[in-house]
């Protein structure tokens, strides 16, 4: 028996995915129809006769609750904060985080953050690959030519790509000799010339050594972690003849897989669109009955017991004219409209609001979830409870996602991070108003010290009341705008331990009740400012009101001043000190 070689491990791996596996008795279940089922539904499109359209409405109610779980469930680039690993330089953190927060965003990890849930809620579990880039790749789970239907990574999986001839030049790695390729880019594309498109199979696993090298069986290495990338094209006379563009040893698999709501058994999850597979069609079933009863219905049907009125109109009333009179014979009722009211109408519309319904349960994706305005009366406090309670399930699963990313960052992007934060760099950053008070003593201190040494090497003295009025007038100008320049020196960070961690504990917070609960402790707080009371340890809860209303704290914003004065006797004190300041100075005093 001959043995097997990559290409024909390529297609019989191919027939054999399609074929289901046995999860329990009575159940069989295929990963490749699981895709393709989801990717359908999630489009409103049919799994059969879908070019059908005639009477055939297609409901989807999907969609809604998958954006739901999207918002839910994902996270912004902000939530993601890179710091020093250092207990002496941990302080330099709030320089990595703004960093960090303005890399990401160049780098577009936000999108690859976004299709990494999207994949996760659609199918029930996401590929990343490293593809040694400042961003991971998110596989489509749809492009897997065949793979291990109850572990992906454990056993050896084929991506299929397709290339138009300009995409498959665009990889200068493929069809060179160094690589173990046995045939060109420009080759391949001649030999495809006559095919739309050109097939491209991606192998990985634990292979045999013998297909990257020959010479290796001899040595008793058996099996090894390899990328076998092949082509195929047709061959007068044969069937498909394969072609290997690139092969190479791997060290480390580049793959990283989460499954969610992990099912026993098979290699995905049970996926947000699966899970509401019979909501979907049912109540496809439900329109499609509606649809026709509907039709049946816009139908005037007349009926008439005298054989002379059907012979004179046999098309119908249609060509008569108003007021237009009908000889009806002897003893004949005449012409009258046939009942056609669809009066099992309810029944359907009933059934499809109890699959949507049951769609909503299942997706956790109760109405207040979808921004429905709650039913007049509903109180407040129940209301609140239900959106709590619809955020668990999305909280779990969240939190999930969050480890892995943490995982992925650290392994893959951290390292391109590190190479980036060594050189010069200089951004404008946005600063929350927690972080503009704490940069403020310190930049002002700094500018100050500045102001001071110039003026000292000019041959003027400062007196200790000018650096106050320095200090203060530094600190009311940084105050003005929380949008900064900042810049960090090269090699700064060089031989620094960067590590990550995802604040997702208050992602999922309702602001609008947030905010809520924060005015009703503000109004103990202008309470206790109206008696003189000293409320300085409860202004971050005001920033926080006007952060989370939408406001930003800096327009808001004011030196502190004491609490409260002696009546009548106003605290000119600043004043007049800036005034004998002024005076000393141009000479008067």
């Amino acid at each position: 028996m001959q043995a097997l070689n990559v290409f024909e491990y390529v297609k019989q791996g191919e027939v054999g995915y399609q074929k289901p596996i046995t999860l329990e008795d009575g159940w069989n279940w295929s990963m490749k129809d699981h895709l393709r089922r989801s990717y359908l539904y999630k489009n409103s499109q049919f799994e059969e006769q879908n070019e059908n359209r005639d009477l055939r409405p297609n409901k989807n109610i999907i969609l809604a609750i998958l954006n739901v779980q999207y918002r839910s469930e994902g996270f912004d680039v902000k939530d993601i904060e890179l710091y020093v690993n250092s207990v002496v330089e941990y302080y330099k953190s709030f320089l990595v985080k703004k960093f960090h927060d303005n890399w990401a965003l160049e780098n577009n990890i936000d999108t690859f953050i976004d299709e990494t849930v999207e994949s996760y809620c659609d199918y029930g579990g996401t590929l990343v690959r490293d593809i040694m880039s400042s961003r991971p790749e998110v596989v489509d789970l749809r492009t897997i030519a065949f793979c291990n239907q109850t572990n992906i990574l454990a056993y050896p999986f084929c991506i299929k790509h397709t290339f138009s001839p300009s995409q498959l030049r665009e990889n200068d790695m493929w069809g060179k000799d160094s690589n173990g390729a046995t045939i060109d880019i420009e080759s391949l594309i001649t030999l495809c010339k006559d095919e739309k498109e050109i097939i491209v199979y991606e192998l990985i696993g634990t292979l045999p050594s013998e297909w990257l090298d020959v010479r290796v069986k001899e040595e008793g290495i058996m099996d090894t972690q390899q990328i076998q990338v092949i082509a195929f094209y047709k061959k007068e006379g044969d069937d498909r003849q394969g072609v290997c563009l690139f092969k190479k040893r791997l060290p480390k698999l580049p793959f990283k897989f989460l499954a969610r709501d992990e099912i026993k058994g098979r290699a995905l999850g049970r996926g947000g669109v699966e899970e509401l597979f019979e909501e979907q069609s049912w109540t496809n079933w439900n329109e499609i009955k509606v649809t026709e009863m509907l039709e049946a219905a816009s139908k005037i049907i007349h009926l008439s017991d005298d054989p002379q009125v059907a012979s004179k109109h046999p098309t119908g009333l249609k060509n008569l004219s108003s007021n237009e009179i009908i000889q009806v014979g002897e003893g004949k009722k005449g012409v009258w409209q046939m009942d056609t009211s669809p009066r099992t109408l309810q029944l359907f519309n009933n059934a499809i609001d109890r699959w949507y319904n049951s769609a909503q349960t299942k997706g956790s994706a109760q109405d207040s979830m979808m921004g429905e305005t709650p039913n007049s009366g509903t109180p407040f406090k129940l209301y609140e409870a239900q959106i709590i309670q619809s955020q668990g399930m999305h909280k779990y699963r969240q939190g999930k996602i969050a480890v892995f990313m943490e995982e992925i960052y650290r392994d893959w992007i951290i390292p391109h991070a590190e190479n980036e934060i060594v050189k010069d760099n200089t951004f404008l950053s946005e600063l929350s108003s927690e972080e503009l008070q704490k940069t403020v003593d310190q930049v002002t201190i700094n500018r100050t010290n500045e102001a001071i040494k110039e003026r000292l090497l000019s041959g003027i003295n400062v007196t200790p009341e000018e650096q106050a009025i320095m200090m203060q007038n530094g600190k009311n100008a940084y105050l003005k705008d929380n949008k900064k320049f900042i810049e960090i020196l090269k090699d700064e960070f060089k031989k620094k331990s960067l590590s990550v961690r995802a604040n997702i504990a208050g992602k999922q917070k309702n602001l609008a009740m947030l905010t809520d609960k924060l005015v009703n402790v503000m109004r103990q707080y202008i309470d206790m400012r109206s008696k003189g009371v000293d409320t300085t340890g409860l202004d971050p809860i005001l920033n926080t009101i006007l952060e989370s209303s939408g406001m930003s704290p800096i327009m808001f914003s004011y030196p502190n001043q004491p609490v409260q004065q002696q009546q009548g006797q106003p605290n000119n004190q600043g004043l007049q000190q800036l005034s004998q300041i002024n005076q000393k100075n141009a000479g008067t005093i």
